[in-house]
């Protein structure tokens, strides 16, 4: 059986991927929604917009990866999607580019606060952590559809096999040569890399709320979400991953990870420097 199915019952196929993913969206919309409490506001906002919010990530998501074009020999990205048009919606078999999933729930948050009336800035700093920990979980969807692993660990112990058939060629490394690469070779696991590297994320992002929630402005937190998880995609990119999609001599996800943080480190220049607030907020509710 295809290690990447979770159940197969006659043609119903449910894949590991669509499994953690999915686990990993209702936690974020959890978390958003003891966030939106925490603050007093009402958490339904985050259950009754949840669905928008959602299907617009998922289409901001599958977009990027549509439109991308990765160096993994393996012609996917607009490469292939052009060729084969009714692939875009085959999800199940990965390709969500978070870039893309953030840009998508953002428009749907928009959307979702306009129609409550209730602060933009107020309903992100609620949903960053989650989006943080929904990341962490999702990232092992990876791991199961054998992808978003880098070179080589050079160790015995360390790093995770690949099957033939999922590895990657570029024009500078060749991972499917069995003679250099033999089955065992172990690859860095950089889904897990980013995996833990989130889960802090979500940790320090819960803690920085609660321990200085009468200090912070609406909109710190979805700042720092931008500026932590900016950094981390970054190292992660350029250290791991020989088969990035790449805009120059950079990949392309380092360059929108830096204008993330240009935009978080706008975000509380704006709120703490050029606003300069007279005094902290009110301290809301534990």
């Amino acid at each position: 059986m295809d290690p990447r199915i979770a159940i197969e019952l006659g043609p119903l196929r449910v894949h590991w991927y669509g499994i953690i993913v999915t686990a990993g969206m209702i936690l974020a919309a959890y978390i958003a929604a003891l966030e939106m409490k925490r603050k007093g506001e009402n958490p339904n906002v985050v259950w009754d917009g949840m669905l928008w919010v959602i299907l617009l990530g998922i289409v901001g998501a599958r977009l990027y990866h549509v439109f991308s074009s990765p160096n993994d020999g393996s012609n996917s990205g607009w490469a292939y999607y052009s060729q084969n048009p009714l692939q875009v919606l085959a999800i199940w078999n990965g390709g969500l580019g978070i870039y893309g999933g953030l840009l998508g729930g953002i428009i749907g948050a928009i959307l979702v606060s306009i129609r409550s009336n209730v602060s933009f800035w107020r309903l992100a700093d609620s949903a960053a952590p989650g989006v943080l920990l929904a990341q962490a979980v999702g990232r092992w969807g990876n791991y199961f559809n054998q992808e978003l692993y880098g070179g080589p660990t050079g160790s015995s112990w360390w790093g995770i096999t690949i099957d033939p058939a999922y590895r990657i060629r570029t024009p500078s490394v060749d991972f499917t040569d069995l003679q250099r690469y033999p089955p065992e070779t172990r690859f860095h696991p950089t889904f897990f890399y980013e995996s833990v590297w989130n889960f802090a994320g979500f940790i320090g992002l819960m803690w920085i709320a609660r321990r200085f929630q009468g200090r912070l402005c609406d909109g710190d937190v979805m700042g720092l979400y931008f500026i932590w998880y900016g950094f981390g995609r970054s190292w992660v990119e350029l250290l791991f991953r020989p088969d990035a999609w790449t805009f120059g001599p950079l990949p392309t996800a380092v360059l929108v990870s830096l204008a993330g943080i240009a935009f978080g480190v706008a975000i509380l220049f704006v709120n703490h420097v050029i606003r300069r607030p007279a005094a902290a907020r009110p301290a809301v509710s534990a």
